[in-house]
């Protein structure tokens, strides 16, 4: 028989227990042996839980009990995580958890680890939730050269951007709603801000460029700057804007690697994920376009996840089959002012005529946009692909002549 302890009893930890034993016996045949959770591990008590019994708040209990050989971390943050998951897996036990603030930190280390000790570490919960695209990546694409990863990975900035474009609703007040419907957590900046997009797409590019890249080399923007404004003169040119994490296979070895407000039109398959809905893009050599699509957080959707590993975990004991990337220096990430795509720009003019001037020398390609109610001195329009400092070389001889209200990239997928 396995054992199994899981690290953590809230909304993930209680959903991974629960679909555990809502689908013990088939989790067991499918494993091929006896299954069962011995420990659960929380600082609070839980005296009405049918699962009482297994509560422990001493981890120092689950990690010299031999019996216990896959545990489940499902804390989150790094501050517990990180060394309880370190110490497991040097004591032989293979992990698996949904926490991706801990992979996007230390995942190359912990891989590391796993190897040295040939047991698993696994995590397909800590990106898409219960979309599986960890192991498809690792293993279904695998005869692959991943170009390129490009994806909607979190559900609460994509359920804000679809109640602005769908409800003509301010930020705010989508906020509001994402908050009150539990979206949100009361301090949204992890999600509004593009940090939870960032250690996402840091985690799918590490796994397919084979090297880590770590969170803070990535430029990261959110959506706070996105108005009812740029939703409007993006709906007039068939385009919705989306928060994307994207990571691109480069020439001599690096990678071109970002998270921020993107216009995409009509026709992609990302412009139509919405809600608190995830989608990820891989872009394979011999595959050319996959997209895996779901819902991307949620109890029983990540809590699938987990479960899912435990049962791969327990298959195989004593074989380590993690999938595996290098440690290394961030050289290999190129820098952003390098980054090359089309741009939407807003712009409020002074002297229209001079702007219109600086627009036609500086952008090439460029496309117009309208919307209803649009004030006689502002210019919206898209330009053609250019890198980031020759954006901002352009934008600045454009502020002579007004002031830039908006500047959200275009790309294409």
């Amino acid at each position: 028989m396995v054992k199994i302890a899981v690290l953590g009893y809230g909304v993930v930890g209680s959903g991974t227990v629960e679909v555990f034993y809502k689908n013990k016996e088939s989790l067991e045949k499918k494993a091929g042996q006896e299954l069962d959770i011995k420990y659960i591990l929380d600082i609070r008590d839980f005296d009405d839980s049918p699962y009482k019994d297994k509560f422990v708040k001493d981890f120092d209990i689950i990690l010299n009990d031999p019996e216990v050989t896959v545990i489940a971390e499902v804390i989150g943050g790094l501050k517990f995580s990180y060394p309880y998951v370190k110490s497991a897996l040097e004591a032989g036990k293979s992990v698996v958890t949904s926490n991706k603030e801990l992979v996007a930190a230390k995942g190359a280390e912990l891989l590391a680890i796993a190897k040295e000790k040939n047991v698993n570490f696994f995590f397909e919960a800590s990106v898409g939730g219960g979309i599986p695209v960890i192991k498809p990546i690792h293993t279904c694409l695998e005869a692959n050269e991943i170009d390129e990863i490009a994806g909607i990975l979190n559900g609460t900035t994509n359920f804000i951007l679809t109640k602005m474009i769908r409800d003509g609703m301010g930020f705010d007040e989508a906020l509001k709603i994402a908050q009150d419907l539990g979206y949100a957590e009361r301090d949204p900046s992890a999600d509004v801000d593009g940090h939870d997009t960032c250690r996402k797409i840091c985690i799918l590019a590490s796994l397919a460029f084979g090297k880590h890249v770590y969170p803070e080399n990535v430029h990261t923007e959110g959506i706070t700057k996105v108005t009812l404004e740029d939703v409007n003169y993006c709906d007039s040119c068939d385009c919705k804007i989306k928060l994307i994490g994207c990571a691109k296979r480069e020439e001599n070895g690096e990678i071109s690697i970002g998270v921020f407000p993107a216009v995409i039109r009509d026709e992609s398959q990302l412009a139509g994920v919405n809600d608190v809905f995830n989608a990820i893009l891989v872009r394979g050599d011999a595959t050319g376009d996959v997209v895996f699509y779901g819902k991307g957080a949620g109890k029983l959707p990540t809590a699938s996840a987990v479960v899912s590993d435990i049962v791969s975990a327990a298959k195989h004991q004593n074989t380590s089959i993690s999938l595996t990337w290098k440690d290394s220096e961030q050289t290999f990430v190129r820098s952003f002012d390098k980054f090359s795509c089309a741009n939407y720009i807003r712009f409020a003019a002074t002297d229209k005529a001079a702007a219109e001037a600086v627009i036609k020398a500086e952008f090439s390609g460029v496309e117009y946009l309208s919307r209803n109610n649009m004030p006689d001195n502002e210019l919206a329009f898209i330009a053609d692909v250019m890198d980031e400092n020759s954006v901002n070389a352009a934008l600045e001889k454009l502020s002579a002549h007004g002031e830039v209200l908006g500047r959200i990239r275009a790309l294409d997928y």
